[in-house]
C-alpha cells in the first residue's frame, strides 16, 4: 500500500481513491444577486440545485453544459469554488469596517468571498507572488464586482514591508494539495517534498501572526492531509507565537488530530465527500 494510504488508515481512514468523487459546487455572489434568484434563473436552465448544508452560500449544482458558460457566470453572480474551499472564509467571518489581509489571494475564490461576506466595504489587501495567477485575480475580482480590494504583486512573507496591521489575516497556504484534487498526487508527491512545504507554511505564519492588531483573527488552511503541513505548523504556532487556538464553529469535519490542536478541523474526503482539507483559527493574545 502506498505509503500516504497506509497513514490515513492508521489515523482511522481506510480510503480507496477510486471511491471519491466530488459533487460540482457553486458559490452565489450575493454582492450582485439574492440567492433566491440565482436559484430560480438556474433550475430554469435545468440545473439541479442543492443548498450545501454546512456552507452559508453554497450549492451542489449539476448541469448538461459547462456552468462557466452562462450569462450569470460571466455577470459575476456565482463563483465555481469547490465545497470544502468556501469554509476558510466562513471561519474567518470577516465583517463590514475591517481591514483584512488574504495573503496567498490568486485566482481569487477566497478574495472574492472575503469581500461578499464583508459586503463591498472595508479593505481587502490581496497578495501573490505569482505574476501570471495575478490576471486571473485581478479578472475575478473585477467579474464579482468587488471594490474594496487592493491586489499586490507581492511575496506574502514580504508582507511587512506594507507597513500595516490587519484585523483579520486569511492564509490559505501553498500546500501539497490531495489525491482528491489531483489524481497523480501519490506518484508525485514524497515525505520529503511535505516537510519541505511545511517549512514555508511556518515562515508565512510567522510573518501572518506580526502583522495582525492586537486579538486580532487569522485562519490558517490547506488542502492538505498531511499532519506536517496541518497540525505540525498549528502546534509550532502555538508554542513559538503569540495566539491561542479556538473554535472554528464548523459542525463539519473531525477534530486536529493531536491533543493541542483538537478545536482545529480536518475534512477527511470518505467522510464528507469533499476535497481534503484542514482549517485552524487562531487569536492574537
Amino acid at each position: 500500500m502506498n505509503f500516504f494510504l497506509e497513514r490515513y488508515s492508521a489515523l482511522g481512514h481506510d480510503i480507496d481513491p477510486k471511491t471519491i468523487h466530488l459533487k460540482q459546487c457553486i458559490r452565489v455572489n450575493t454582492i450582485k444577486i439574492s440567492e433566491a434568484e440565482l436559484v430560480s434563473r438556474l433550475k430554469a436552465k435545468n440545473v439541479s440545485m442543492k443548498k450545501v448544508p454546512f456552507i452559508d452560500f453554497g450549492y451542489f449544482a449539476e448541469s448538461r453544459f459547462a456552468l462557466s458558460s452562462t450569462h450569470e457566470y460571466l455577470q459575476g453572480y456565482y463563483y465555481i469554488q469547490e465545497a470544502a474551499s468556501q469554509l476558510p472564509v466562513q471561519v474567518l467571518s470577516p465583517v463590514s469596517g475591517e481591514l483584512v489581509l488574504d495573503m496567498c489571494a490568486a485566482p481569487g475564490s477566497k478574495t472574492t468571498e472575503l469581500a461578499q461576506y464583508m459586503e463591498n466595504k472595508g479593505q481587502i489587501v490581496a497578495l501573490d507572488s505569482n505574476s501570471s495567477r495575478l490576471k486571473a485575480l485581478k479578472n475575478n475580482i473585477e467579474r464579482c464586482g468587488v471594490k474594496n480590494t487592493i491586489v499586490y504583486h507581492k511575496d506574502a512573507l514580504c508582507a511587512a514591508e506594507l507597513g500595516i496591521k490587519f484585523d483579520k489575516i486569511l492564509l490559505d497556504a501553498p500546500c501539497s494539495g490531495n489525491f482528491v484534487i489531483d489524481k497523480d498526487w501519490f506518484r508525485k508527491r514524497t515525505i520529503k517534498d511535505i516537510k519541505s512545504i511545511s517549512d514555508t507554511q511556518k515562515s508565512l505564519l510567522k510573518v501572518a501572526v506580526s502583522l495582525l492588531k492586537p486579538s486580532g483573527t487569522i485562519v490558517y488552511s490547506t488542502c492538505s492531509l498531511e499532519p506536517e503541513e496541518d497540525e505540525e505548523v498549528i502546534e509550532w504556532a502555538l508554542d513559538s507565537l503569540p495566539v491561542e487556538l479556538v473554535d472554528t464553529g464548523l459542525k463539519i469535519g473531525d477534530p486536529g488530530i493531536t491533543p493541542k490542536t483538537k478545536l482545529s478541523k480536518r475534512l477527511w474526503p470518505d467522510k464528507t465527500g469533499t476535497q481534503g482539507f484542514f482549517m485552524a483559527k487562531l487569536n492574537h493574545i
